[in-house]
């Protein structure tokens, strides 16, 4: 007597039916693990995708100078360093002694939770306000979808004008109206708005909507004080150039800093494609955690499952003996109850990647990206499902086939 592979899945199926709360309690187990191991995993993918995407748009040919390093890095040991504010002179003089051929802009946050108001509307007190000159917008890779950049002039004589984001944009003129030449308040005072920047999204924090920038010496006068530090941005013709003007621009600043010879940098230079690399890395490490939090969830459902199918076995000995006198040989038997484990592990790992993909690509949607199918991690989630079922049914199904007929057919 023996069994086709279809057979074989059927009386598996039937078999889950008549130990419904058991099996479905192993699939529930493995769906956890499976929908943590895909879920987490792919949603990282897509955070990483989202931070390549942003930080492309800056330019791989573009670095900072400022007074503090970042707080985000890879490496646990080192820590993040801040140093005595750069001041707007020394900002000033090295735009004017840096004579590399790159575009230089200097900059500084004028604050961090703006509230802006125009006539009943306001936006939340979560807005960003940058001061710029006219270069910033081309080296921060923001493009102007209506309007124009600040001139020479606006910088001059600190006009009132203001570029917003598309987040502020709709948050105080709701689509109805255009926000080119309104005023709208901002710290008690009255900006008119000359640009409205491109979307960007809101990913991670980077390259938001949620901003605005005046011009630089606006934002000296009203919101600059004795602790303003300024950042300079630099962007060269094209990434090759990159580290050479680093060079140049570290001798240049080091000098203006007043560094001896010998002594540390009193500054940080961050490149634009090193903060994305950092980004990624501590992704890197979450994704380990999600497929170690995975694993450990998975071996859990194993023992679970493994426990199932011993006492699967001892349940149905009589049914062992009668297909044993019928003809069927150790081999069947045992194929028999492996099929049975490894269907249980593959329908609780299918419902599992299924709510992982939606998971993360309800996360990939909050990112503002397209949704995707992480073909990496299903394949890898089926792969694992059927190694599960296969380690744990195998000593159950061994044991199964191992039974003697006649004393398995005495058995009550």
């Amino acid at each position: 007597m023996t069994f086709s592979l279809n057979e074989n899945i059927k009386i598996a199926i039937n078999s889950i039916k008549a130990n419904k709360l058991r099996a479905y309690l192993t699939m529930l187990i493995i769906f956890f693990g499976i929908t943590a191991l895909v879920g987490i995993s792919s949603a990282i993918d897509a955070m990483k995708e989202s931070i390549n995407a942003n930080f492309a748009n800056m330019g791989a040919n573009s670095f900072t100078i400022r007074n503090s390093g970042t707080a985000m890095r890879v490496k646990s040991s080192k820590k993040k360093r801040t140093y005595s504010s750069i001041a707007y002179k020394e900002a000033e003089r090295f735009k004017e002694a840096y004579h590399f051929p790159a575009k230089t802009s200097i900059s500084a946050m004028a604050s961090f939770n703006a509230r802006l108001k125009f006539e009943s509307e306001k936006t939340n007190p979560n807005i960003q306000i940058f001061g710029s000159d006219e270069n910033y917008i081309d080296i921060s890779g923001y493009e102007i979808e209506h309007g124009r950049n600040f001139s020479p002039l606006d910088i001059t004589n600190s006009a009132h004008v203001i570029i917003i984001g598309k987040d502020v944009e709709f948050a105080l003129f709701k689509g109805k109206q255009k926000a080119l030449n309104k005023y709208i308040n901002l710290n008690g005072g009255k900006y008119k708005v000359i640009a409205v920047l491109s979307s960007k999204g809101n990913s991670m924090g980077f390259g938001g909507d949620k901003i605005c920038i005046i011009p630089l010496s606006t934002a000296r006068q009203y919101f600059g004080g004795n602790g303003m530090s300024f950042t300079i941005n630099v962007m060269t013709p094209n990434a090759l150039l990159l580290d050479p003007a680093i060079d140049e621009a570290t001798g240049v600043f080091r000098k203006i800093r007043k560094v001896r010879v010998g002594d540390d940098d009193n500054f940080e230079i961050t490149r634009s494609d090193n903060l994305a690399t950092m980004l990624i890395g501590l992704t890197s490490k979450a994704s380990m955690g999600a497929i170690v939090i995975g694993i450990i969830t998975l071996i859990g459902a194993s023992i679970g499952l493994m426990n199932i199918m011993l006492v699967s076995v001892s349940e149905r000995t009589r049914e062992i003996g009668i297909r044993k006198a019928l003809g069927a040989t150790a081999n069947t038997i045992k194929n028999q109850f492996l099929i049975e484990s490894i269907v249980i592990c593959i329908c609780g790992g299918f419902f599992g990647i299924v709510m992982g993909i939606l998971a993360a690509n309800l996360i990939s949607f909050n990112l503002s990206s397209t949704f995707f199918i992480p073909w990496t991690w299903i394949i890898l989630g089926f792969t694992i499902c059927f190694i599960v079922g296969l380690i744990s049914g195998y000593m159950p199904a061994k044991r199964a086939s191992q039974l003697d007929p006649i004393e398995s057919l005495r058995f009550e």
